[in-house]
């Protein structure tokens, strides 16, 4: 059956490329009601944004989402992917400004906040996306591949120069709470070179290292605190990839395949999907079949003690 929130969840932070102090709530919904975004700053005008992929603005640094009034609301995808991962088909997320609160770079804060409120069952059916035809984008270098497969799987290769970085490969299937379990803390990363050429353009002035993201630079890591897994860039490019998934507008039953791959590419790769014909079908979930998606199997034991 599908799900929501119990009652209300607050946060509140910097967002990390506008500096904004910006506080968001993630309120119930009712059954068919998808996931949606609100501006409350917002006065005048429509102010609601879906979380689905063709209001996707693509973006190199992060996933920003735009309605057709032209309002957007940016960094959307940790919490997309918190929501994902503990399996919330329903909610309306309230923010007061243009983007998400980065909190600590991960998707753990929104994790512990949605299992410390509970789900409520919906009497309604889980519907999903299921992946019938492989479909594959590059840019460069860089690969995203969706194909056929009994329940989400998420496949990530890195390679930067970084040092403290490299080559890094992890796999994971998503259900029984692996999300919490592997990924949601794992946080956004970047160089130093970056940091300070966003700064000097006027971004990134929410950014803290240590706080809200781990920074290299060659073979060193600047965050106080180092690391909290030796592959936490590669865990982190997988968080991302849920979150941008989740954009789909349904649970996905697929493989997901990403080698160097970005917020762009991944939207790309769904903006394909659903162009393909025959490449992607709506069905129904069973029991059986639910017990396959993200989110199922989530136990608050579970879920790593730095959220």
């Amino acid at each position: 059956m599908q799900t929501t929130v119990k009652s209300a969840i607050s946060f509140s932070g910097c967002g990390l490329h506008s500096g904004q102090r910006v506080s968001m709530t993630i309120r119930p919904a009712s059954a068919e009601h998808g996931i949606w975004f609100s501006r409350t700053d917002v006065a005048v005008g429509d102010r609601m944004i879906p979380a689905r992929w063709d209001a996707v603005l693509r973006s190199p640094l992060c996933t920003k989402l735009q309605n057709g009034s032209g309002l957007t609301v940016s960094t959307v995808e940790h919490v997309m992917a918190a929501l994902a991962g503990c399996g919330v088909h329903n909610a309306l997320i309230e923010v007061d400004g243009p983007e998400v609160p980065i909190l600590d770079g991960s998707a753990a804060p929104f994790v512990r906040g949605i299992m410390q409120r509970g789900l409520r069952v919906l009497n309604a059916p889980v519907r999903a996306f299921e992946v019938v035809k492989t479909v594959t984008v590059t840019d460069g270098a860089a690969t995203a591949t969706l194909a056929p497969a009994e329940t989400m799987r998420i496949d990530f290769e890195i390679d930067f120069e970084d040092t403290a970085i490299g080559h890094q490969k992890k796999s994971l299937v998503m259900n029984n709470g692996s999300f919490a379990r592997e990924l949601c803390d794992s946080r956004t990363f970047c160089r130093q070179a970056d940091v300070d050429n966003m700064q000097a353009n006027g971004l990134a002035l929410g950014g803290n290292p240590g706080e809200n993201a781990v920074v290299f630079e060659g073979d060193r890591v600047l965050s106080p605190g180092g690391l909290r897994y030796a592959d936490e860039p590669v865990r982190h490019k997988m968080l991302d990839a849920l979150g941008d998934l989740a954009l789909a507008g349904a649970p996905l039953i697929g493989h997901y395949t990403g080698v160097r791959a970005g917020h762009s590419l991944t939207n790309t790769l769904l903006r394909k999907l659903f162009a393909t014909p025959d490449a992607v079908r709506m069905i129904v979930c069973d029991a059986s079949t639910a017990s396959r998606l993200p989110g199922y199997g989530l136990a608050w034991d579970e879920i790593p003690a730095v959220a």
